[in-house]
């Protein structure tokens, strides 16, 4: 996937030799004229559709964390820390390519041990697509999820507990 930032959501060619007012059966002048909605452009940039994305998938049953291991551990210390990214650990795990009107994406999982991945996987696939396509009206064309790590019941999180000092 590339990271491109923001693609325009809808976009509608301006009317050649539409006029800028219209009068209606009132007499009345209407300024513009046509629907609002057809009126401009809304983009909206991947990062927003990752955090959608990563929300979603964490409310599964059987989602342990997102990301893979190495990321989820320097993703905590640096949430963290005061100052720090601490919207970033939404999106972590989640890489999407969002373009005019389709959006894909990419999640990396870890699943609690016990729980059927194919289960879980179906799942997360479910909960994203409704919510990114009903908060965006995007249309999802793929949804990616590799499973990166199984945490076990006696497993310590990789992620520090408390406050750092």
């Amino acid at each position: 996937m590339t990271d491109t930032g923001q693609r325009n959501v809808a976009q509608e060619p301006l009317a050649k030799g539409a006029p800028d007012e219209a009068v209606g059966k009132s007499g009345t002048t209407r300024r513009g004229g046509g629907d609002p909605a057809t009126r401009g452009r809304t983009t909206i940039a991947d990062g927003v559709v990752e955090k959608i994305a990563g929300l979603a998938a964490r409310d599964v049953d059987g989602v342990h964390a997102m990301g893979g291991g190495l990321a989820r551990t320097f993703g905590a210390v640096r949430d963290r820390v005061p100052g720090g990214s601490g919207s970033k650990s939404v999106s972590r795990g989640v890489k999407a390519e969002v373009g005019e009107v389709q959006t894909a994406l990419d999640l990396e999982i870890v699943v609690e041990y016990g729980v059927s991945i194919a289960d879980v996987a179906r799942d997360v696939r479910e909960n994203v697509i409704g919510a990114v396509e009903r908060m965006t009206g995007l249309e999802v064309v793929e949804v990616n999820i590799a499973v990166s790590d199984v945490k076990l019941p006696d497993e310590e999180d990789d992620e520090p507990q408390g406050r750092l000092q």
